[in-house]
């Protein structure tokens, strides 16, 4: 019987009905009839499944993050399901020994790593049954992730282990498909306990408990299947009955306690029995449990710990429900009984604890010889100290007669037990031995006791003793040495698997490692230790296999030590990257992996150390044996060979298999050469260990060998090389015995000779070895053709020769060319394939003949014979530097990894080259000029090879010299072929002809040189720079190439929007870079860095988007595009990089401009491209990009109409634009049905909807601002609420376009289907509501009502938008949430008074006030309550308060409506309560927000001052940008139409008119700062300070944001009128400032007396651009905004005449015409997509910088 607690949390009482319905239910057996008259059956009902469940209350943050780590480990568990359904294939293996060695060492290893990795999982599963036993609220929810993490990383990983295994377990019919259905078992197995334990799931604590057990049981089966089961049945079967003998143990305790409770009188101490005791038998099921999972793996420590552990936890709850019934009652037989039943329990988990820890030690016959020895090593040490205190050392010689006889009757029982009669009677003589000695002891013990004076006597029991403890260690070393060695195999075994657990763990933990540097370095320690572990596993299974073979136990004892140094490697790696790992699960889990590899490194250094020194020096032989096994593999493998069986071993190449040959050939010989000192010098342990190291190399030297056998085509070379292999093995054999016996006589001179004898044989057979590789022969072909080519110069006469001295020369010039080319192609040919250099140096070969007897003519012109000897000596060079060559290719080609081969093959190459040069210049000595340039052209061909390998070194030259020295002599290049050229024209050459070709190509080479010139300077000034960034971009553009992109993690759709927003940024980026490089040079660099950062993502987004795109065209498409924007983006931060160095470089500056518009206009196509992949959805995009805009726009808007200043322009009424609004309202709803529709019909069709339903928004915002307008600003209020209704509209048709992007293209069942439905339903309300407000806008009587009814509807839809799982996109501080609480606080009063007076006025404005105070405070909750700070505990509070302070709000608003319906005294009454209920909220969340500052957070100073301070400061930043404006003269365009300048006339003066103006207004504001302190209406009073802060902060707020303003105006124009700015970006300036303005005016408006001197100085200091003085009833805001208005009309005129009134000059030539009409195009095309990119900065700086809320007048809230 299982029982399980229930953790009901309780909260708060609700109000509601008892009555509730009924349930009906189905009868066990179905419906029954009924008949009446007759009396019926029974009826029974019949429930499974859990009695109570409780309410289940949210998911906490950690359990959240429980579920993603379980649905991750579901995935994986499913992947290895799938992979399990199949066998690895593996490729046809040979029958030599060498394939049946590697076969066999595969199986080895495999099984080791299934088997830790099968401990690890039931480890991992007792683990999540110890962790989830107790209350769900004190569970550790990331060690419960830390455990599923290792269950199903450990699984992943298992499942390839045993695919390996089942394709190699060929012996038995079927067992390789048992193996892999036992696996898809413990598969499944795993899949059912992740379902139990997700804390939605709900399921009993049973199903848990058997989920488990089904691991454990499918584990024994795995383990069984591969015949790893260590643990016999009977000692599993022990461990059970143990186990449950504890169940019933407690259950008798729980009845006993029961006892208790049934007497307790105390009802709190009689529930703490019985939960308690509750707990005891919860604790117990839970350990017999833990004990079925992990019994099958009981010999791995981490699951004795985790049954410990389970023991543990049993104990405690034992003791728990004894005090407990201590506690309860004083009925001592009752306590009694109690007591004697735990007792019972604690007892039966003693004896199953022990039970587990004998099995730990089990296997160890030797631990009685283990305690005997150390007493008698002990004790003879203080026989020997107490030599002159006879008394003392007879007491100690009785103890050690006791040892030594223990010791001698466990070695006779050995003795008798052992069934080996060698090893019996080795043991008896041993036992006799000491037997003997022990009697000569005791005889000296009783002479001393007798004489306890004599000296002599002492010492003849000391001799006796010494005489006992050698016979002990002589008798005893077999036994110890054993031991010694178990302890290694255990210590071996235990580090191979926690270093397979750590790489599992890393594995895991790469992807949400967020340093890569250090997920590279702990990938690079992984692959070191993982090619470490198969050695190691080896090892302990040759140790195991032979427990007497020294050679075995010191190969075990090598692969030990050679695994420490890695093994730390990695622990380290591993703790380095724990802090970067974001997942804590994973982190965790790596973090206990390293925690438990580095104990295992100190136990297997330990354990390695101790049996090196037991098992003594034998290197030598161990080296000798393992030589004799290579030597017999490779006979083997030529039998095999010659039978044509041999074939290559899984992951052998040719390539592959010669690489190593050639490296290893290397070692062998350092190691022989130190073999070899060491012997000569006699020092046996270096002989020993340079044994140990020859043997090593070369076994893989053998490898290697049978390598490139198994895998040439050719039978001979195949032959050849396992000959030569096995030469050499002989030959080291007979080396190695040589040096053994060197060390016996160590000075004697003919064994000296004799071993250097062997060792010149052994290199010989190497070097015969190495010639076997593929291509190696073809080189000594080749060098010897050339050695027999050379001997025709060994002549002392030549014969003349018989051509024209042209024909020779001409011949002898086209064989050094193909010479020189060959020895290019011998150089190339060794970084490719071995038969390249073999096709290479054969060419070079012939090439060299035809050479050589070109040149043996040429010799034979030679007029005398001391010409005819230079020639000839020139040609013994030649011949002597192309040995060289091919010697230097044959050495790289061997070892590639050589220090310095490289640059020795490439000095190789230059000396042929120069050596040639030589000759031919010998040989052209009549014609001037033209050795030179045969000379310069061979060198150029010889460098050119440099440049397509850029990578290689060669030269020590750092950056800094190299591009000084390429400057330098760039300079000296273009000197040289001007010279060239001119003397070439000059010189009386007879072939006038190739003047002009000279010419042109003099051209040519002077415009590169000017290039290069370029590119270095840039270069110089930019490395350190800009260089990081430039590399960043260039990687990001290298991966977008990458062949398989990672698996998408959404649609097209996803990422096309995601490319967007990062593309238009970009956009902005470089818009601002070409401002900056004007103004301030010195911001490019943040600039530069901004778009690194956006390309970044750009580019793996584009990667993504392309991977989803179809068809694949569009996808190749987008890549190449957003490749070109990334070139534009390098040229643009690189130009950034040169003016920042040189800001006066007005020719930087034009590149700069370019290259920015260039990225412009590659943004454009990026977007093209993007549009060809779904047109629908871009236009979505582009809509949404528009609609928010218009919601921007429609803000400022309500600023103007709050601040008084929304003016028709002529006397119309709200009547003349009704129709307007409705009939536009009606066409919109008609879109909106297409657009809809749309999201499941043609891309067209979507991107027709989408464009229709942004126009006619447009239109309708248009329309409804019109008639709010005409409704006047007298009614300020009634204005706010028409334009809020559309504002409504706007921001759902904005979410409707967003939910059809989503939805486009998806099955009807699809998720992103509901949510469109529901976003059609809320445009559809809100474009209802929309209609009301139109209908109610004139009717006093009823329009406050229906401006309620919006404002509670709209309210609603914002709690939808803060109870979403979104993260917001930036967060706030605390103060701002606090502050934002204030507007929630004064909207209550206001309503509050509204429901009281019930006039339409105050529920008007109570409707506009709630509608912001609440949206401004559900924003600053949650964008404060996701500060990366504020912790989950708090974040979850301060969410749950906000909800619940909407709640209240909402409540409190709908009595209002109530009340207004039925206006009653009891109802009004009632306000109260309702205002109580939000207060409390908003107190709550004051605290929560309190929570969030930390212990560091302190007031701010006064406001009031920091208000004044800030205004003048604004004041002053507007006078200097006025200034700055006035020394302005816009730029002279001579021979242009007057118009233009007018323009900029205009521009300049319209500008400075802003900011005169906006100048006075700030100084306005400030004194009527100063003037409202002074009335006391702004104060530092405690009672309003936290109000009058509130306050300052939006004036402060304002007046920072027109002062940002102006200067960004200011700044515009005069970029605009030098031609470096967009005249766009003038208007947008504008626009700004009178949006600003508009701000302003608000929050001065808040406080001041309407008929204050101030505030009418505020409404009258503003000018217009003619300088009149305007009395503007309203504000000073019109003055500015028609300033404005100015500006932009003067601007656009500019921008639209612009077209006609410039010059266009049309190139002529046909690419330059052509090239000029794409580039207009690309300009249309930017053009079209800047008002997009505008609106949406412009909607998301006033969502960001501006935070300002407009309160009422103090004597207002009352």
């Amino acid at each position: 019987t299982i029982l399980q607690q229930q953790f009901n949390r309780t909260g708060k009482a609700e109000h509601g009905s008892v009555a509730l319905p009924a349930v009906m239910r189905s009868g066990s057996s179905g419906p029954e009839t009924f008949n009446i008259g007759s009396m019926p059956s029974p009826q029974q009902q019949v429930m499974v499944g859990q009695m109570h469940r409780g309410h289940m209350p949210p998911l906490t943050s950690a359990q959240q993050a429980l579920m993603g780590t379980i649905n991750t480990s579901m995935h994986a568990v499913q992947q290895a399901q799938d992979d399990l359904s199949e066998l690895d294939s593996l490729p046809p293996l040979g029958q030599d020994m060498a394939s049946r060695v590697w076969v066999q060492n595969k199986v080895d290893e495999s099984k080791h790593e299934i088997h830790s990795q099968v401990d690890a999982i039931t480890a991992g599963t007792a683990s999540v049954v110890n962790l989830t036993a107790g209350d769900p609220a004190d569970t550790d929810y990331t060690a419960v992730g830390c455990a599923i993490t290792t269950i199903s990383s450990n699984l992943t990983e298992m499942s390839k282990g045993v695919k390996l295994l089942a394709a190699l377990m060929d012996d038995e019919v079927g067992s390789g498909e048992d193996l892999l259905r036992a696996a898809r078992t413990l598969a499944g197995a795993v899949s059912d306990l992740l379902k139990a334990v997700q804390p939605t799931s709900g399921e009993p604590r049973q199903t848990v408990l058997t989920a488990a057990g089904s691991i454990g049981q499918a584990s024994g089966d795995l383990l069984r299947q591969i015949g790893e089961n260590e643990t016999d049945e009977r000692f599993q079967d022990v461990l059970m009955s143990l186990a449950k003998a504890v169940a019933n143990a407690a259950a008798m305790l729980v009845l006993k306690a029961k006892n208790v409770a049934q007497v307790a009188e105390d009802t709190v101490l009689q529930n703490r029995v019985i939960a308690a005791a509750t707990q005891c038998a919860l604790s117990t099921s839970q350990l017999v449990a833990c004990a079925k999972v992990v019994s099958p793996t009981i010999s791995s420590p981490v699951c004795q710990e985790q049954l410990i552990e389970a023991g543990k936890l049993v104990d405690r709850s034992v003791e728990n429900c004894v005090r407990a019934c201590q506690a309860a009652t004083t009925d001592s037989e009752l306590l009694k009984q109690v007591s004697a039943a735990a007792s019972v329990v604690s007892q039966a988990l003693h004896d199953l604890l022990q039970h587990v820890r004998q099995f730990a030690s089990r296997g160890e016959p030797i631990g009685r010889y283990d305690q005997a020895t150390d007493t008698i090593m002990c004790v003879t040490e203080s026989i020997f100290s107490s030599m002159g205190d006879a008394g003392e050392m007879v007491r100690q010689a009785r103890v050690l007669a006791q040892a030594t006889s223990d010791l001698v009757n466990a070695m006779r029982s050995d003795a008798e037990a052992e069934i080996d009669m060698e090893n019996s009677k080795k043991l008896l003589a041993a036992a006799k031995l000491l037997a003997d000695s022990t009697a000569r002891m005791v005889e000296a013990a009783k002479g001393a006791a007798a004489n306890p004076e004599n000296e002599d006597q002492q010492q003849r029991l000391r001799e006796a003793a010494e005489g006992l403890r050698v016979a002990t260690n002589a008798a005893a070393q077999n036994a110890i040495k054993k031991k010694i060695v178990n302890r290694l195999e255990v210590a071996a075994k235990q580090a191979a698997a926690a270093a397979t657990q750590t790489i599992a763990a890393s594995q895991n933990a790469a992807v949400s490692n967020k340093n890569p540097a250090a997920q590279q370095q702990l990938v690079q320690s992984c692959k070191a230790v993982a090619d470490h572990i198969p050695q190691l596993v080896q090892g302990v299974r040759g140790s195991q296999a032979q427990a007497e073979d020294l050679s075995a136990q010191l190969a075990l004892i090598i692969s030990s030590q050679n695994f420490l140094q890695p093994g730390s490697k990695m622990v380290s790696s591993a703790k380095a990257a724990v802090p970067t790992v974001s997942d804590q699960a994973a982190a965790m889990q790596l973090s206990q992996c390293a925690k438990n590899l580095a104990t295992s490194l100190a136990e297997l250094r330990t354990a390695s150390q101790k049996a090196h020194e037991a098992c003594g020096p034998m290197e030598i032989d161990s080296a000798l044996n393992t030589v004799q096994t290579l030597k017999n593999e490779l006979q083997d493998a030529k039998m095999a060979a010659v039978e044509s069986q041999l074939k290559p071993l899984p992951g052998e190449t040719l390539e592959k298999c010669a690489q190593d040959l050639g490296s290893t050939s290397k070692a062998v010989g350092s190691s022989m050469a130190q073999l070899l000192t060491c012997a000569a010098q006699g020092n046996e342990h270096y002989t020993g260990v340079a044994a140990r190291e020859t043997a090593q190399a070369l076994k893989t030297l053998a490898q290697a060998a049978r390598g490139v056998a198994a895998s040439t085509t050719d039978p001979t070379a195949a032959h050849a090389m396992l000959d030569s292999a096995r030469d050499v093995m002989e030959g080291s054999a007979m080396l190695i015995q040589e040096a053994k016996q060197a060390l016996i006589a160590p000075g004697d001179a003919e064994r000296q000779q004799r071993l250097a004898q062997v060792a010149k044989a052994v290199s010989h057979s190497l070097n015969n070895c190495v010639n076997c590789l593929p291509g190696q022969k073809d080189v000594d072909v080749a060098l010897k053709s050339i050695g027999e080519s050379s001997k025709k110069l060994l002549v002392d006469l030549l014969p003349p020769s018989t051509k024209p001295f042209q024909e020779a020369q001409s011949e002898l010039n086209q064989a050094a060319a193909d010479l020189n080319q060959s020895a290019g192609e011998v150089v190339h040919a060794t970084r490719g394939q071995s038969g390249e250099l073999a096709a290479a140096s054969g060419k070079f070969s012939d090439d060299f003949d035809e050479f050589l007897d070109a040149g043996i003519e040429m010799a034979g012109q030679a007029q005398t014979k001391e010409d005819q000897i230079q020639v000839i000596g020139n040609l013994k060079n030649i011949s002597m530097a192309s040995s060289k060559l091919l010697l230097a290719a044959k050495s790289l080609s061997v070892d590639p990894g050589a220090p310095n081969a490289k640059n020795l093959l490439a000095a190789a190459a230059r000396a042929v080259t120069e050596s040639i040069n030589q000759l031919i210049t010998l040989c052209t000595q009549q014609a001037p000029g033209q050795k030179e340039c045969d000379n310069a052209l061979r060198e150029l061909e010889t460098v050119k090879g440099m440049l397509d390998n850029p990578n290689e070194p060669v030269s020590d030259l750092s950056y800094f010299d190299c591009i000084e020295s390429v400057m330098e002599n760039s300079k000296v290049l273009g000197e040289s072929m001007a010279g060239i050229s001119q003397n070439a024209k000059t010189g009386d050459l007879p072939a006038q002809h190739t003047h002009d070709a000279i010419t042109e190509a003099a051209q040519l080479m002077k415009e590169a040189v000017d290039d290069i010139m370029v590119t270095l300077n840039e270069a110089a000034s930019e490395v350190g720079l800009v260089g990081g960034m430039v590399d960043a971009i260039a990687e990001a553009m290298s991966k977008l190439d990458e062949g398989t992109p990672p698996e998408p993690k959404g649609t097209f759709v996803d990422y096309q929007t995601t490319v967007v927003k990062y593309s238009k940024a970009i956009a902005v980026t470089a818009q601002e870079m070409m401002t900056k490089s004007v103004t301030n040079p010195e911001e490019l660099g943040g600039l530069a860095s901004q778009m690194t950062s956006d390309y970044g993502h750009l580019a793996f987004q584009g990667q993504m988007a392309a991977a989803t795109a179809e068809p694949e065209e569009i996808g190749f498409q987008i890549r190449t595009r957003v490749q070109d924007l990334g070139h534009g983006c390098i040229f643009l931060v690189q130009k950034a990089g040169a003016l920042q160095v040189c800001p006066t470089d007005s020719y930087t500056k034009r590149e700069l401009i370019e290259c920015a518009r260039a990225v412009t206009e590659k943004v454009s196509l990026v977007l093209s491209a993007l549009q060809a992949g779904n047109k629908g959805t871009q236009a979505c995009i582009t809509a949404a990009t528009a609609v928010s805009g218009i919601i921007a726009d429609l803000d400022t808007t309500i600023m103007f109409a709050t601040a008084g200043t929304l003016n028709a322009e002529n006397s119309e009424t709200f009547a003349d634009h009704r129709e307007n609004i409705l009939k536009t309202a009606k066409a919109l709803v008609e879109d909106t049905k297409l657009l809809v529709s749309g999201a499941a019909s043609t891309p067209d069709k979507l991107a027709q909807a989408a464009q229709s339903s942004a126009a006619t928004i447009t239109q309708l915002a248009e329309v409804v601002k019109l008639g709010a307008a005409s409704l006047g600003s007298d009614d300020p209020e009634t204005q706010v609420v028409l334009i809020n209704a559309i504002k409504d509209v706007a921001k759902a048709l904005s979410d409707l376009i967003s939910a059809t992007k989503g939805a486009a293209s998806k099955p009807a069942d699809d998720p992103s289907m509901y949510q469109l439905k529901g976003a059609a339903k809320v445009m559809v309300t809100n474009v209802t509501s929309l209609l009301k407000t139109v209908k109610a806008v004139e009717d006093e009587a009823t329009r406050g009502t229906r401006a309620l009814e919006a404002t509670i509807e709209c309210i609603k839809q914002e709690l939808t938008v803060f109870q979403s799982k979104d993260v917001p996109e930036k967060t706030s501080s605390p103060e701002e949430s606090i502050r934002m609480t204030k507007g929630i606080t004064m909207a209550t009063a206001k309503a509050v008074a509204a429901g009281n007076s019930c006039r339409q006025e105050d529920v008007i404005a109570t409707a506009n006030l709630s509608r912001k105070a609440v949206s401004d405070m559900l924003t600053a909750c949650k964008q404060a309550s996701f500060h990366p700070d504020v912790s989950d505990e708090v974040r979850t509070r301060a969410l749950r308060f906000g909800t619940e302070c909407t709640l209240g709000y909402l409540d409190l608003l709908e009595h209002v409506l109530v009340i207004l319906q039925k206006p009653t005294p009891e109802l009004k009454q009632q306000l109260a309560a309702f205002s109580k209920r939000v207060a409390g909220a908003v107190t709550e969340l004051i605290q929560a927000a309190e929570a969030m500052k930390g212990t560091e957070w302190v007031d701010p100073e006064d406001p009031t001052v920091v208000a004044e301070t800030e205004l003048l400061g604004a004041a002053a930043s507007i006078e200097a940008a006025a200034k700055k404006l006035e020394q302005l003269k816009p730029r002279a365009k001579p021979k242009q139409a007057d118009e233009t300048l007018d323009f900029e006339e205009q521009i300049l003066e319209a500008a400075k008119s802003i900011a005169a103006a906006t100048s006075a207004l700030v100084k306005s504001a400030s004194a009527a700062q100063r003037e409202l302190v002074a009335q006391g209406k702004v104060g530092s009073i405690p009672a309003n300070a936290a109000d009058d802060g509130q306050w300052s902060q939006g004036l402060i707020s304002a007046a920072r944001m027109v002062a940002a303003a102006t200067s960004s105006l200011c700044e515009a124009a005069n970029a605009s009128v030098q031609g470096h700015a967009s005249e766009e970006k003038l208007i947008s300036s504008a626009k700004q400032v009178a949006a600003s303005t508009a701000q302003l005016l608000v929050a001065c408006k808040v406080k001041a007396d309407q008929d204050s001197e101030a505030m009418r100085r505020l409404q009258v200091m503003v000018t217009d651009a003619g300088g009149k003085i305007l009395l503007l009833e309203r504000a000073a805001g019109n003055a500015v905004k028609r300033a404005s208005d100015n500006l932009v009309r003067a601007a656009q005129k500019a921008a639209f005449g612009k077209a006609d009134d410039d010059d266009v000059v049309v190139k002529t030539k046909f690419v330059g015409g052509i090239a000029q009409i794409i580039a207009a195009q690309e300009e249309m095309l930017k053009k079209e997509r800047e008002l997009e990119e505008a609106r949406k900065k412009l909607a998301q700086i006033r969502q960001q910088q501006y935070k300002f809320l407009p309160t009422e007048l103090r004597e207002d809230e009352g």
